[in-house]
């Protein structure tokens, strides 16, 4: 099983989850959890073992936020496309997914992990500055992989559409361009 799969799992993400957390609400309130966890290990200071209190709301807003917004009417909004493609990226050994993807997406993931890991370093040392740049910089990759996401679904979409498309695009930009089309 790959990292991914556990996450999602660890998530409990079924069909119905996936299909709400499509919706923009979700995605982009989303990106209040690393900061909203950051916060409540920081708050330590200033409530001492009441913290727990926050981090574990904190976790279960991380835990509900997939759930509670309502379908959205249309996918084709950047963040529906990016998790749309994120599910096609979640089936990349059954589904046909471009092969520069995978590299990107990877690489992206790995910096969201070192910077989450420079980030708890800042909380625990309570280091101002390792936090905040693990978060931005970490938020910064974890964007970046979701419009990754919309490009492989932009990719499903040319595909089914017109399946001759990808190959000129190759052919008029070139292959290394064409990666980042």
């Amino acid at each position: 099983m790959d990292i991914y799969r556990l996450a999602e799992r660890v998530m409990a993400m079924d069909d119905a989850a996936w299909a709400r957390h499509a919706n923009p609400w979700s995605v982009y309130t989303r990106f209040s959890a690393l900061p909203l966890l950051a916060l409540a290990a920081w708050s330590r200071m200033w409530i001492g073992s009441w913290f727990w209190l926050g981090l574990a709301a904190t976790l279960l807003w991380i835990w509900l936020n997939p759930r509670l917004f309502a379908e959205p009417k249309s996918l084709d909004s950047w963040a529906a496309r990016g998790v749309m493609g994120e599910r096609l990226f979640l089936d990349r050994a059954e589904r046909r997914i471009d092969a520069h993807h995978i590299p990107i997406a990877h690489g992206l993931s790995v910096a969201a992990g070192l910077c989450g890991l420079v980030a708890l370093y800042g909380v625990i040392a309570l280091d101002a500055w390792a936090t905040l740049f693990g978060l931005v910089v970490g938020m910064g990759a974890k964007a970046w992989f979701c419009d990754r996401m919309v490009w492989i679904r932009r990719d499903e979409e040319a595909r089914r559409r017109a399946p001759g498309r990808r190959l000129a695009l190759l052919r008029r930009h070139g292959a290394a361009r064409a990666a980042w089309i």
